[in-house]
């Protein structure tokens, strides 16, 4: 009897437990903070992930974007940051948390906010001039392996970037030094894609969804994708790296994430809100459309995922020269 007793009680403390790590719920109007202007892909995840919150009513109260562009991305990370505790304010996540740190551009590490959820990955993708005389990715590759420095490789948004890591992981995959790369940084994709088009340098790395309307167009030709696997729609036929022969998969996740200090039982309230939000059939087509790969990972898979991306980038920026911390 006294057993029955201690499992029935066991049960219920069990189950006290867990209504309590699901009591929390916003009490007023929760903010998503992206780091760029209306536009962007940034923000674009941001208000997707407020549309598929509140029409779907995942959320009771209401839920806004709020942009806080500038200082590279320092002027939102500050913003968020100085919410300790505070489980109304989520910001969009990206790389260039972990770039900023590592070049010594913005002073918060990855640590000093609470990482939720990551939503999807951007890849790299590794794109020419439709009248370049390269064909394909093994001939980028042959040419780097002889002469990175014949390659002039253009990303945005400054040097440091992910887009300027992906570029100089492929330099390391080849064998040779990162430094040996000619690097140009634009302000934007936009410009550098422009500048491809222009015939004024030779090889962009970008985003999928960038590159796509100008394949489209027989304007540019991708060569390869960073990517696990082939991506759909106007790149279907574009094979990734690891098909021809070089282990490279990297790109621009986005992710929320939430200032330091959240309780335990606010990780899990806003995991699963994001969980049901990035499951509706909007949020799927948008994917599509943006060549956008659904990679969801909890919070405790996101921290370590962010474990790995921190210190693989910063051995890039370390060759490269870049590295202050």
């Amino acid at each position: 009897m006294k057993w029955e007793l201690a499992a029935v009680g066991g049960w219920l403390a069990v189950v006290a437990f867990a209504a309590h790590a699901q009591a929390w719920t916003p009490q007023r109007n929760v903010e998503i903070v992206v780091s760029s202007a209306p536009g962007g892909s940034n923000d674009r995840t941001a208000r997707q992930v407020e549309k598929a919150i509140v029409e779907n009513k995942l959320v009771a109260g209401t839920v806004t974007v709020v942009n806080k562009p500038g200082g590279g991305a320092t002027i939102a990370y500050t913003y968020v940051n100085q919410r300790a505790g505070d489980a109304h304010t989520l910001l969009i996540g990206t790389p260039t948390l972990l770039t900023n740190h590592i070049t010594g551009l913005g002073s918060q590490h990855y640590r000093d906010f609470t990482p939720i959820a990551l939503l999807f990955n951007d890849y790299t993708v590794f794109a020419v001039n439709a009248a370049s005389a390269i064909a394909n990715g093994n001939d980028l590759a042959a040419r780097v392996r002889k002469d990175p420095n014949s390659v002039a490789a253009g990303f945005a948004v400054a040097l440091g970037s992910h887009n300027h890591v992906a570029a100089c992981l492929l330099v390391k995959a080849l064998g040779r030094n990162a430094r040996e790369l000619k690097a140009v940084a634009f302000k934007g994709s936009a410009e550098a894609v422009t500048a491809l088009l222009g015939a004024h340098i030779d090889l962009v790395t970008t985003a999928a969804g960038n590159a796509a309307p100008h394949v489209a167009a027989g304007r540019m030709r991708v060569v390869a994708a960073a990517a696990p696997a082939r991506l759909g729609g106007a790149l279907a036929g574009v094979p990734t790296w690891k098909e021809q022969g070089v282990e490279l998969v990297f790109g621009g996740w986005r992710a929320v994430m939430g200032p330091r200090g959240l309780a335990p039982e606010q990780v899990a309230y806003w995991e699963n809100v994001l969980r049901r939000a990035t499951q509706v059939p909007d949020w799927r087509a948008d994917l599509e459309k943006n060549y956008w790969s659904d990679e969801f990972m909890t919070s405790a898979q996101f921290r370590a995922y962010l474990d790995k991306d921190y210190a693989d980038m910063k051995s890039v920026l370390t060759e490269l020269g870049l590295a202050k911390q």
